[in-house]
Formats: structure tokens, sequence, C-alpha cells
């Protein structure tokens, strides 16, 4: 074994806790418009979730590529 198999399920394991809910990215979105980019305000908000892992979804999620959805 040449340990590459132990780097791909670490990396497989991070990718699926940036699954977020509909619910969890509409809670975040809302957050984000009223406080910002203060990610461990948000994160008190989501039990089970850290502020490093919104700040990983967002920048993955609604980068300038990607602009963030409207909720009106």
């Amino acid at each position: 074994m040449d340990g590459s198999s132990v780097d791909s399920k670490e990396e497989s394991s991070e990718d699926s806790k940036l699954d977020f809910s509909e619910d969890e990215e509409t809670l975040i979105i809302r957050m984000f418009n009223l406080v910002g980019e203060r990610w461990s305000l948000i994160a008190g908000r989501i039990p089970g979730r850290t502020a490093e892992e919104i700040q990983k979804y967002w920048a993955s999620r609604f980068s300038y590529n990607n602009p963030m959805p409207n909720l009106s």
C-alpha cells in the first residue's frame, strides 16, 4: 500500500462534509446577508457545523463565477 488510498478517503470524507441541506444553505445565505463574513456567528446557528466548513462551502459555492442566488 502506498498511502494514496488513505488520502483519497480523507478527501472524500471532507467533501461529504461540504454537502449542506437546502435549509442550511438558505440559513447561510440569509445570515450572510445580515452579518456578512462572520462565519463563526453563522456556524453558531447551524448545529454540527464549524465556521471553517461554512467558509469553505461559501467559497466553493458562491464564488465570483457563481453568484449568490436571490432569495426574494
